[in-house]
């Protein structure tokens, strides 16, 4: 058996065209047209990459780019200055903090610095807190870019999560942590077990999933032999290591490959969440700018 594909390149080019949509519908209404900003202290290729790509999709989406770009030698101070202009600049709807910054520089201060409603990531604490605390109620803040992605190419390829048991290998704030605290929302009502490197039964506790979310960053982690042959698995975690023939660098995710003549349901990594997380994190962008102009709306 082959598994069917969840295509996330092809979802996301759908909830993009689904964003382009949305952002017309606010500027025509009279909203400032929604703005993504990206901060990157430094130079990391990588990094660079990563920040153009998001331009790219801001770009195709209709979505204004603010780029802050700023050298290696930025001091914190500098860095919060900043983040100020862009915590307090209308035309920024939601913005990242390009990571790693550099070592001299307090990584979680600064993401503790960003206006949790221009949090366009999702993992702002006080973002994540109110996601624990909030089980019932619609979800009016941020939400983690690579969980939402998950679960919504899940459900866009016609997975139920409700009633079903689904077991995330990874502990991360960027995935594991938080994924669990979506799916367990009424909305999703599913049961989870969140495993990890240190999870000394996991190929047990594979064996009774209904769906696997593998986000551990450990190359190969979960095996085909520990799976269900109904079982739904969403590769998410990324390794990148040298290919011995060309010396570029590849890919490589947590889920064995052979897992794909096995399963059910299967996400590509790369082409399954990748391309997901970017769709969502523009969302995220769109939806602050459409609370934002209901807010503006009510005043009036």
């Amino acid at each position: 058996m082959t598994a069917q594909i969840l295509d996330g390149k092809a979802t996301a080019k759908t909830i993009k065209e689904e964003l382009r949509a949305r952002v017309e519908k606010i500027v025509e209404e009279g909203a400032v047209r929604p703005g993504l900003a990206t901060v990157l202290v430094g130079a990391d290729p990588a990094s660079e990459i990563y920040v153009a790509g998001k331009h790219r999709d801001s770009e195709a989406i209709g979505i204004n780019s603010i780029r802050k770009d700023l050298p290696e030698e930025t001091t914190q101070e500098e860095l919060f200055e900043v983040l100020d202009e862009l915590n307090s600049d209308p035309a920024c709807t939601g913005y990242i903090v390009q990571l790693p910054l550099p070592k001299h520089i307090d990584t979680d201060a600064v993401l503790e610095y960003i206006d949790p409603q221009k949090d366009a990531d999702g993992l702002h604490p006080v973002n994540l807190g109110r996601l624990v605390l909030n089980v019932n109620k619609p979800i009016t803040t941020p939400l983690p870019c690579t969980p939402r992605a998950a679960i919504e190419l899940a459900k866009r390829h016609g997975i139920d999560f409700n009633g079903k048991h689904v077991v995330v290998v990874g502990r991360g704030v960027t995935v594991g942590r938080p994924i669990a605290s979506l799916l367990t929302r009424r909305e999703h009502n599913a049961t989870v077990t969140l495993t990890h490197t240190g999870t000394t039964n996991l190929p047990e506790l594979l064996k009774q999933a209904d769906i696997v979310i593998a986000a551990a960053g450990v190359p190969h982690l979960v095996k085909a032999a520990d799976l269900r042959e109904d079982a739904v698995v969403l590769d998410v975690g990324v390794t990148r290591e040298p290919d011995p023939e060309t010396g570029k660098q590849k890919i490589k995710g947590d889920v064995e490959p052979a897992a794909k003549d096995k399963v059910a349901w299967i996400s590509p990594n790369p082409g399954g969440v990748g391309p997901m997380t970017r769709a969502l994190l523009m969302q995220n962008v769109v939806e602050s700018a459409e609370r934002a102009w209901e807010a503006e709306k009510a005043k009036r």
